[in-house]
């Protein structure tokens, strides 16, 4: 054994990089229920609010999984 590694650490580092997109969307969805807590009427709003954010940073952790497949 010469103590090389076969195989890929992408997936590896795309786990670890999926912690900050899981982070955030943890944080936008508080804040959104924060929001209707202290003001309901501005329920709507703050729910497009929250399904962009929602939607920005799973798109993060959607082009990271993209790229450790492609850079594999």
């Amino acid at each position: 054994m010469d103590g090389t590694v076969n195989g890929s650490l992408n997936m590896i580092g795309y786990g670890l990089a999926a912690i900050g997109p899981g982070i955030g969307i943890g944080l936008i969805f508080a804040a959104y229920i924060n929001g209707v807590a202290r003001q309901p009427e501005a329920r709507g709003t703050l729910q497009t609010i929250a399904f962009l954010g929602f939607a920005l940073a799973e798109a993060l952790a959607i082009i990271g999984i993209g790229l450790a497949f492609v850079l594999n």
